[in-house]
């Protein structure tokens, strides 16, 4: 009987995880949806303002599978969408023809400081106390 009151305990802490992540996600693609983006376009404007690459180099989409929890072609297809509205730029990795890098064009880098703050309104409404 214990473990059955464990598993149910568990699930709930589960299943309140999941409630307060759609919530959040819900809050920041309401604030954000004037400006044309949602929680995962701004995440990934996000990851690339603050990512700092060794001098000279950029950012591998690769390393950004990990942090934005998306699929491999999910975040492709975020990627080729923030590019074709001149938000970020893709381009082949010299050395390693299967990588691609990613940078946020200026353009990008205005829009994310535009929509930093909205996002942090609307994180802090979503998860406070």
């Amino acid at each position: 009987m214990a473990g059955t009151t464990d598993e149910a305990r568990l699930e709930e802490r589960w299943r309140d995880i999941l409630a307060v992540h759609a919530r959040t996600q819900g809050e920041i693609d309401r604030a954000l949806h004037p400006y044309g983006l949602g929680a995962s376009d701004f995440e990934v404007l996000d990851l690339l303002a603050s990512a700092t690459p060794p001098r000279g180099e950029q950012c591998r989409v690769q390393n950004l599978v990990g942090r934005v929890h998306l699929s491999q072609s999910a975040l492709s297809r975020l990627i080729a969408r923030l590019e074709k509205h001149g938000l970020v730029e893709r381009s082949a990795c010299p050395t390693d023809r299967r990588g691609v890098y990613v940078q946020l064009t200026a353009r990008g880098r205005e829009l994310h400081a535009e929509t930093l703050p909205v996002q942090r309104a609307a994180l802090a409404r979503a998860l406070g106390d």
